[in-house]
């Protein structure tokens, strides 16, 4: 029986992004269920302010440490803003109180995992938002990009609501508040978490030591 790995990621992201290849390749090396939850964005879900515009400090630092981790990894990395996920004010910050794409998002993530592709729509969506895809949202790119992996993009678009697929997300959000983080990416393997896209060598050597079906890893 395979060891589920529940992996709590958000599509605003760029290190929920950036670990996405890692997590498709442990998949392949190990007996593991690897289970996307995903959940909304803190600034979408709280609706306050994660950084001060007076101090840019964090927010140049995530920027610059995230482009040389995608440059390390060999990926491209270029933070959407044609559009961003979320509608925010890239100068004062503050976030809009309609939000026509993270939503989406969100319910069809929800909804590639209820049909067993979580993890393979995770990885193309957030390849294309940010792998530097202007107007991602537009025409049949997100439809190709998902056709990719075999959904259907209309079948997802019909099968999403806003009663059972933001009820997930919020159990998400609640399920990683009990196994003891608050951040994304974060893998959680009976009870531990492993907070970081930085923290994949650290889970595959617990996987190897709890001997879950080891294949083709180093």
């Amino acid at each position: 029986m395979s060891e589920t790995l529940d992996v709590y990621w958000s599509f605003r992201s760029p290190y929920s992004y950036l670990v996405t290849p890692d997590l498709l390749q442990i998949r392949e090396d190990f007996d593991v269920d690897v289970k996307l939850c995903v959940v909304l964005p803190v600034a979408v879900r709280t609706k306050e302010t994660l950084f001060d515009p007076s101090n840019m400090k964090p927010v140049k630092y995530i920027v610059m440490d995230s482009q040389r981790r995608a440059e390390y990894l060999g990926l491209p990395l270029v933070f959407p803003l044609k559009p961003d996920p979320i509608v925010q004010n890239p100068w004062t910050f503050e976030v809009a109180n309609d939000q026509p794409y993270i939503y989406r998002l969100c319910k069809l993530g929800v909804e590639a995992e209820r049909q067993g592709k979580g993890l393979d729509f995770a990885a193309v969506v957030s390849r294309l938002i940010f792998g530097g895809t202007e107007n991602w949202d537009q025409g049949d790119q997100l439809k190709e990009a998902v056709a990719s992996i075999g959904l259907d993009l209309g079948v997802l678009d019909r099968a999403i609501d806003d009663s059972s697929h933001l009820e997930e997300i919020q159990q998400n959000q609640n399920d990683l508040d009990a196994a003891g983080h608050w951040g994304v990416p974060t893998m959680v393997v009976r009870g531990e978490p492993f907070f970081g896209q930085d923290r994949i060598d650290t889970l595959r050597w617990r996987l190897a030591q709890y001997g879950i079906g080891r294949t083709n890893a180093d």
